[in-house]
């Protein structure tokens, strides 16, 4: 594949990053936004989750040997349509917007568009600089999300008990996935799957989620799940209608806790169980020493988003995805 047609910069080099490079990109990104910071044991995880043959570039720009910006180009890991690709720019904070970033932006939308996608997507903080320079560009805003945390030594679990009892009176148990299964065998894993893909297609989102097929959510997810983590709502027939997701320590952030996916399925909602789920994971959080709880929501799933608020979640600037449509000739 070519390599795209960069401007002309005087001292700067472009190479890609090799595994090797990993801590030296951590470095860079955590620089570029402080309060997003991302560990080289992240980034691994990431890479690993690839699949195989999926596109993905990562590229460091260097001044006098010194990393000062990176592009990178790959597989969104939400929006993950056929054609979707997402172009990311990052650089230190004084060449923030420069002429550094033109020539990643440059270099990232050339490999995308050499990899035939037909959209183009990145996501950004909506306080952050890329925002602006994003939409100079043609990009728009496809979809919000909001970051919260969750202070677990605050929550008063007290106030919750007449919830909970109301929800085991309807006959709904809440339990770890480690009480109802004995093994996290992949028999266990297909029938979590199948509850979490039913979720998943039902979130409000501005775009409809592409649920992942099984092999890719048991390479990407499976192994993140700590059955003594994630709590299951349990019909009075064995059912499971609804979860919350308590993923493994989040690096960057040490006791931090990921609240990933929480919902139920239709038929048993208004009954309180996806409070009542939050307010189990947070409980099982807390008693494993762990001080935060931190989650993301589309800001057009106003019921989670309550459920959030009367936990106590604190929002931070929006997770913003922007978006821009590429015509093929």
């Amino acid at each position: 594949m070519d390599e795209p047609t960069l401007p002309p910069t005087p001292g700067l080099t472009l190479r890609p990053a090799m595994p090797a490079d990993l801590p030296a990109v951590a470095a860079l990104l955590t620089r570029a936004h402080p309060e997003s910071p991302v560990t080289p044991e992240e980034l691994e995880m990431l890479d690993a989750r690839r699949l195989p043959g999926e596109p993905h570039v990562r590229t460091l720009a260097e001044q006098e040997g010194c990393p000062v910006g990176l592009a990178e180009t790959g597989v969104p890991r939400m929006d993950s349509h056929d054609g979707w690709l997402d172009v990311t720019v990052r650089t230190l904070p004084e060449l923030a917007g420069g002429q550094v970033a033109e020539v990643l932006f440059a270099h990232a939308e050339g490999h995308a568009l050499a990899h035939g996608a037909h959209t183009l997507v990145t996501r950004v903080r909506e306080d952050w600089w890329e925002k602006p320079f994003y939409e100079a560009r043609g990009y728009a805003e496809h979809d919000r999300m909001w970051i919260s945390t969750l202070d677990l030594r605050t929550l008063d679990f007290a106030r919750f008990a007449g919830l909970e009892e109301r929800v085991r009176e309807a006959g709904v148990r809440i339990a770890p996935l480690s009480d109802l299964v004995r093994n996290f065998d992949e028999a266990a894993q297909r029938r979590l799957y199948a509850l979490v893909a039913a979720l998943l297609r039902d979130v409000p989102t501005t775009t409809p989620i592409e649920v992942w097929p099984f092999e890719t959510w048991q390479l990407r997810v499976a192994g993140r799940i700590h059955p003594e983590g994630l709590f299951l709502a349990v019909a009075p027939d064995g059912e499971w209608v609804g979860l919350s997701e308590l993923y493994l320590p989040i690096p960057a952030r040490p006791g931090t806790l990921h609240n990933g996916l929480t919902g139920v399925l239709p038929a048993w909602r208004g009954r309180g169980i996806a409070l009542a789920l939050k307010v189990a994971a947070a409980r099982a959080g807390l008693a494993r020493g762990f001080t935060h709880s931190r989650t993301s929501n589309h800001s057009i799933n106003h019921p989670m988003l309550a459920v959030n608020e009367r936990l106590g979640f604190v929002r931070e600037a929006a997770l913003v995805t922007l978006r821009r449509t590429v015509s093929r000739q």
